[in-house]
């Protein structure tokens, strides 16, 4: 059983009381009424709801495996900027090797976005399997660490028919979680998440920030005060754990991955071709619907510009065009800059990987990219179909 207290430092402190290790549920009770006086008034707020909190926590298990697994076949991560061509080279390989796609992307988890996060149509669903699209609705959230799990849980069922996984996308975080593991973090708690919410709205995330620098400025100084999503884990964090998430990090991981990775990462020889089509294929989102798509989940979801699906590029704009707050061409423009920026750092984080991982290059932008991709994998002595 677990209970809350409050004290000076953090605003929330657990106290576990009895933990069985093989408990899988605890209990969360508000101990006592927080103290009263506040010099601050974001602590009055954060305690005088906090102590309303009753909730349930499930405890994931850690997956364990023994790294490698000779037995297993290897695993192919096709990753680069939006807009490279992923999709369609995972599509040709498919036609050579008995994959089964894994999608690595943040957006296509959500249900009912499909237009905005360019999605495999049905004529590709009917041809390869597809794992990881489609898990979750507009309101919910979806984390690396439940993308580690559901992407081993995926790599197990394609390897036990006898298939090769094939992992494609942008999320670099999830590429990252599959492979160098994750830090030794509480699983989010909708609880405190809510209630952190709840606080902001009153007195705005900037002040928020401001409660993170003297809790852990170490993670504070990266974080912009804008950035709502990674103030309020780093708040969950400190809340859950009584000490700074930027400590938390500092934790040796162990990574348990049964499978040999054969990283293929697609860069752009130039970057003005690769934003030409970061802007071809924005126009063609928005004609094909994408302003109607957006409008559809707001009516059907009531999500606002907060909520996780919102985040997206494209559909974080578009949702800025109906609530009339910029017109048509900047909904335009504003798109395509938000997907270059994108671009942007997808790729700094490919410079950021090959400092733990090897990474086999490619120029997306070569007329014979399938061709240089399928034969680099028939020398590794991979069976083709």
């Amino acid at each position: 059983m677990a209970v809350m207290i409050f004290n000076d430092l953090f605003p929330l402190k657990l106290i576990f009381a009895k933990f069985s290790p093989d408990a899988q549920i605890i209990q969360w009770l508000s101990y006592k009424d927080a103290e009263k006086s506040r010099s601050s008034s974001i602590n009055g707020i954060a305690n005088s709801r906090l102590t309303q909190v009753f909730h349930s926590i499930t405890i994931m298990p850690t997956v364990q495996y023994k790294t490698p697994n000779p037995d297993l076949p290897p695993a192919i991560c096709i990753m680069g900027p939006t807009a490279s061509g992923k999709s369609k080279l995972a599509m040709e390989m498919a036609k050579s090797f008995p994959v089964e796609i894994i999608s690595v992307d943040s957006a296509q988890v959500y249900r009912h976005m499909d237009i905005g996060t360019a999605k495999p149509d049905a004529a590709a669903l009917a041809t390869v399997p597809h794992h990881l699209i489609n898990l979750i609705d507009p309101i919910q959230r979806y984390s690396a660490a439940q993308f580690r799990h559901d992407a081993l849980d995926a790599m197990d069922q394609i390897t036990a028919r006898g298939k090769i996984p094939l992992l494609i996308g942008g999320t670099m975080l999830y590429f990252r979680a599959l492979q160098e593991g994750l830090s030794v973090l509480p699983p989010a708690n909708e609880a405190i998440r809510s209630e952190i919410e709840l606080t902001a709205k009153d007195v705005g995330w900037p002040v928020m920030h401001d409660k993170l620098y003297e809790l852990d400025p170490t993670s504070a100084v990266g974080i912009k005060p804008t950035d709502s999503q990674r103030i309020q884990r780093a708040l969950e964090v400190c809340y859950l754990t009584d000490k700074p998430m930027s400590e938390s990090l500092k934790i040796p991981r162990e990574v348990d991955l049964p499978y040999h990775l054969i990283n293929i990462a697609l860069i752009p020889s130039e970057r003005s071709v690769l934003h030409r089509r970061i802007a071809q294929r924005f126009e063609s989102m928005i004609a094909t619907g994408l302003v109607e798509e957006v409008g559809t989940i707001c009516t059907q979801f009531g999500v606002n510009a907060e909520s996780p699906a919102m985040r997206c590029v494209g559909y974080r704009q578009a949702l800025l065009y109906l609530h009339d707050k910029i017109n048509l061409t900047e909904m335009h423009d504003m798109g395509i800059a938000a997907t270059r920026q994108l671009a942007k750092r997808q790729l700094t984080w490919l410079r950021s990987m090959k400092k733990t991982c090897a990474l086999n290059e490619y120029d997306c932008l070569a007329e014979d990219l399938s061709g240089q991709v399928l034969a680099f994998l028939q020398s590794l002595g991979l069976d083709v179909s």
